[in-house]
């Protein structure tokens, strides 16, 4: 890239010194602890690299001041603050570090672990407060107690790690991890959310905020949980129902609870924050000196990389360095994502096993990326950390998911066709993705019925036995509740059989809705997908 001791470095949120020192090191740096947003369009045209944490917005207004911007660099997990499309179109990469707090948020999890069995911090203020009243605290031992991890990447796996150190048996849930390598990781893995709660004794979540995982843990699951059970939340809130964990305390269906992080920061007027048997601390999961001063360095490093021309294993938007390879294949990156994201919300069970299969023209290149696509669309929605194209095939390794990727010439029904088995213990679930045309998308085959729908923001797939009025039942339904079919698409494998039907709505589904179509007689299956 030339003469690099000539770049300048804005960093405009206060990082590790460390970090600051590693950049001087190289380059001309100017450090903030913390910049305004007009500060920050007035003198960003002047740098090559941006260097933020979670509290600068990079919108398309920052990034259109931008002229000399190289890498846009973030000191911590996720990209949210940044408008990486913005960035991509103007040829800036955006990086991130995201493990540079997994033992911080890790340990921060066994930390509330103790204090909620031992109540600590009452005990605390108690004797602070002049009160000696041993009796009142009296806690519970961790040894022998069967712990519920939902969500075992990374730091679910420290958590289990160091919990077996404390002698407790572990339980987990995560369709995304196979039986071996949660086996090897000592933990037992459950078919579902509600075979976790009803053994554990503690619950600790780590799982991102989607539309899959809010209030994952909500009122449903807090009545069929021990009335000894405590929940611990270090992942990101909304993920508990507060409002039914306060109610679930208050009538004892839950002992106690340990919680980092709120649906709202600050939580204003929390019942929970109040309550007897509640260990409550203020987002503090990432908040280590060990954690700033990883984040700093590491952020300083992949910056460094990125304005040396080197590889750079945080990028979130790499580019690819084939032009034939990218105009080939750019209109089935986005496709394949949303493909990934399609299978996650059909599988049931614990994934084994994955096919990935591309047919037609597309399969004379190197159709590598269209996996590393799809892996990154799997695993968005049920992992805490940012998935990128460069760490997507290293996170589903890690979570023992093997993809046989296949390819053919040959394709019978379409130009090209991309189309995934996945095979989880109850059964096989398949999808396929092609374009029709030169820009539109399209779903076929969804669970092997011959359904064609364009990928929507809302979508319903209904299993259903194949007999007349059920397609107007569901309508019906959809209909007394003010929501749209903006298309739909009927497919069944055979006469007699099951059928199945595809639609798009104008709006999501509630709970309660779905839970209402499913109850009706000769529906199978209800799954609503938000892309």
């Amino acid at each position: 890239m030339g003469d690099t001791s000539s770049y300048k470095v804005l960093v405009a949120e206060k990082i590790s010194p460390e970090g600051i020192e590693k950049l001087k090191e190289r380059f001309e740096v100017d450090a903030y602890k913390k910049m305004s947003h007009e500060d920050l369009l007035e003198c960003v045209g002047r740098y090559d690299a941006l260097i933020v944490r979670s509290g600068t917005s990079v919108d398309s207004e920052v990034i259109d001041k931008a002229e000399n911007l190289k890498i846009i660099g973030r000191a911590g997990i996720g990209v949210d603050n940044i408008d990486v499309e913005a960035a991509t179109r103007k040829g800036v990469m955006v990086a991130n570090v995201p493990e540079s707090n997994i033992i911080s948020a890790a340990e921060h999890t066994m930390a509330m672990l103790m204090a909620v069995a031992r109540n600590i911090p009452a005990a605390n203020i108690s004797l602070s407060g002049g009160e000696w009243n041993r009796s009142a605290y009296q806690g519970v031992e961790l040894y022998g107690k069967t712990l519920g991890i939902i969500g075992l990447g990374r730091i679910g796996a420290l958590v289990a790690e160091r919990a077996l150190g404390f002698g407790m048996k572990l339980a987990g849930y995560d369709p995304f991890i196979s039986v071996q390598k949660a086996k090897h990781i000592g933990v037992e893995l459950k078919g579902s959310i509600e075979e976790v709660i009803q053994v554990a004794d503690f619950i600790t979540l780590h799982v991102p905020r989607n539309e899959d995982t809010y209030h994952l843990i909500g009122k449903d699951q807090m009545v069929m949980a021990k009335d000894s059970v405590r929940i611990v939340n270090v992942s990101r809130g909304g993920v508990v129902d507060e409002e039914a964990l306060a109610e679930a305390i208050e009538t004892g269906e839950v002992a106690g609870a340990a919680i980092d992080v709120f649906e709202c920061e600050p939580p204003g007027d929390s019942r929970l924050c109040k309550m007897p048997g509640v260990v409550v601390t203020p987002h503090l999961g990432a908040s280590t000196t060990e954690a700033q001063y990883k984040a700093g360095v590491a952020i300083a490093e992949q910056v460094i990389a990125a304005l040396d021309g080197q590889f750079v294993g945080g990028a979130v938007n790499i580019a690819m360095p084939h032009k034939e390879v990218v105009e080939a294949l750019q209109p089935y990156l986005p496709l394949c994502e949303k493909l990934g994201k399609l299978i996650t919300h059909l599988v049931r069970g614990v994934i084994s096993e994955m096919e990935f299969e591309t047919l037609g023209s597309i399969s004379e290149f190197d159709t590598s990326l269209l996996t590393v696509a799809f892996l990154k669309g799997l695993l968005e929605n049920v992992s805490t950390e940012s998935v990128t194209y460069v760490n997507a095939p290293i996170m589903a390794m890690e979570r023992g998911i093997t993809l046989k990727e296949s390819k053919s010439r040959q394709s019978r029904d379409y130009l090209d066709l991309i189309t995934v088995s996945a095979h989880d213990d109850r059964g096989k679930v398949t999808a396929g993705a092609t374009m029709v045309g030169k820009d539109q998308e399209m779903f076929v085959n969804v669970l092997d019925f011959s359904i064609d729908i364009a990928p929507s923001k809302y979508l319903v797939f209904v299993e259903y036995e194949d007999r007349p009025g059920m397609i107007g039942k569901i309508g019906g339904i959809l209909g007394e509740n003010s929501i749209n079919i903006v298309s739909l698409q009927v497919g069944r494998r055979q006469i007699d059989g099951n059928a199945a039907m595809g639609m798009t709505l104008d709006r999501p589904i509630t709970p309660d809705i779905k839970d209402r179509i499913k109850a009706e007689a000769g529906i199978v299956e209800v799954t609503f997908i938000f892309l």
